[in-house]
């Protein structure tokens, strides 16, 4: 079945590319136009499965554009008018136009994709990727080049079966991207099932991983719960030593036995880990095998921090503002400029899971219907550890004075270990004379001994 053809009529060109963006990132095919006289010359050049046509344009407005097809008797596909300053004159004279929906600006990308998959169902005209829309969902949103190169990433990886090892840090949505990847390939109507490592220890290990039986009766193990389908193993560097040596087993093997079984069971499930951006250290140390990771490092993904990307946090803000009243029936609240311009500055130490834990809390506490930066510096002023690496402290929550002091240590700890404890060295990197850095260094409490013996 060949993708839905959408066309999309605005004449903001931000807007246009913005929504031509997402649609085709979900596998739509999507034409644009500028205006009315755009959008005339698009229709009859080919056919539409959907039209998402904005109301104010120059040349001719969207009403007008409508009425015009629907005099014609020209409205073979669904139409959803989009308006941010719409009116309930506007939209009931839409709908008897024969218009099928009403979305405000600015969009928000999950009620975008609801209603372009609701309206084409409407028509019978869902294809394979709306019909995957949920999983794609689950990606980790978000316009910026980086997000842009990593999705594509994913969707390159997706068409293969290679083991993928995915790093990054906690909460930076290493599951969502593996989910990501599980619904866009060949896989995805199999099943996918996640396997936390630190629940395996060495005396279930078995058990866990390869399944029993007896007297006729099978207990199927991790990899047999995922067969055929994708196995996502939850932070790899938590393993114990004897799960290890048996997953690099089945995967060497290709096949696995299970515990009071004789008939060898092929192993189809194909195999995602995520682990933390640290995990070579773990490696150097023997607490993570080497051949392990070479096996499951086939296909490598890094996922990126929040911080690398705070552009998309107005983005996410607004995703999962949506994503949480409708699925948990929150009060709809919006966050206000200043209060996303906060949380771009904010350095989500626990990265995109603190965030919808943090939009959760606001739905949750507040009344009014704009979120306020005040309301947001309560929420993050204790949300940051002091003993945090200063890349993940939130200095903009501090006095000048005292964020200058967390810097000044922080930074002179760093330069402290790059010198192996040897002050002398420090003077001469951080261009200070030495009596004066000794004195800064008692001043911020630096403990010299807790890095090395000075020169």
């Amino acid at each position: 079945m060949s993708s839905p053809k959408i066309l999309v009529v605005d004449d903001e060109e931000d807007n246009r590319a913005l929504i031509q963006d997402i649609l085709s990132d979900e596998g739509y095919g999507v034409t644009v136009a500028a205006n009315a006289s755009e959008a005339r010359t698009a229709r009859a050049e080919r056919t539409f499965d959907l039209i998402l046509l904005d109301i104010w344009m120059p040349d001719t407005d969207g009403i007008t554009l409508l009425r015009e097809w629907s005099d014609a008797g020209d409205l073979s596909c669904p139409v959803v008018i989009m308006s941010g300053h719409g009116t309930v004159d506007t939209a009931v004279e839409a709908t008897r136009l024969g218009a099928l929906d009403f979305v405000e600006k600015p969009l928000s990308l999950a009620k975008l994709l609801r209603t372009v998959e609701t309206a084409l169902e409407s028509a019978g005209k869902q294809s394979r990727a709306a019909r995957k829309l949920l999983p794609s969902l689950l990606a980790p949103v978000g316009r910026s080049a980086l997000m842009k190169a990593l999705r594509e990433r994913v969707q390159q990886y997706a068409r293969h079966d290679g083991y993928v090892l995915l790093s990054g840090e906690a909460g930076s949505g290493r599951g969502a991207f593996a989910r990501y990847m599980h619904g866009l390939s060949r896989r995805a109507n199999e099943p996918l099932s996640s396997l936390i490592a630190a629940s395996i220890t060495d005396s279930n290990a078995e058990e866990q991983l390869l399944g029993s039986e007896s007297s006729g009766e099978v207990t199927v193990g991790a990899f047999e719960r995922a067969a055929g389908g994708t196995l996502v193993i939850d932070e790899l560097s938590d393993l114990s030593s004897a799960a290890q040596k048996i997953l690099l087993g089945v995967i060497e093997d290709g096949r696995f036995t299970r515990v009071g079984g004789s008939a060898p069971v092929k192993l189809t499930a194909r195999i995602v880990a995520t682990v933390r951006p640290d995990y070579e250290a773990k490696v150097e140390s023997g607490k993570l095998r080497d051949d392990l990771v070479a096996e499951l490092g086939v296909l490598k993904l890094y996922v990126p921090p929040l911080r690398e990307y705070s552009e998309d946090v107005p983005e996410l803000l607004t995703y999962y503002v949506d994503k949480l009243v409708d699925a948990e029936g929150l009060t709809f609240r919006r966050f206000s400029f200043a209060a996303q311009n906060r949380l771009r500055n904010y350095p989500w130490p626990d990265n995109v899971r603190e965030l919808k834990h943090l939009v959760r809390r606001l739905l949750l506490s507040g009344s009014d219907a704009d979120i306020e930066l005040e309301e947001v510096e309560a929420e993050v002023s204790a949300m940051t550890p002091i003993d945090e690496p200063l890349v993940k402290q939130d200095l903009l929550a501090l006095p000048l004075r005292e964020a200058r002091e967390h810097f000044e240590r922080s930074y002179l700890q760093q330069q402290l270990v790059l010198c192996d404890g040897k002050v002398g060295q420090l003077a001469k990197r951080v261009g200070m004379e030495r009596t004066h850095l000794y004195r800064k260094l008692r001043s911020l409490g630096v403990d010299l001994k807790s890095v090395a013996v000075d020169d």
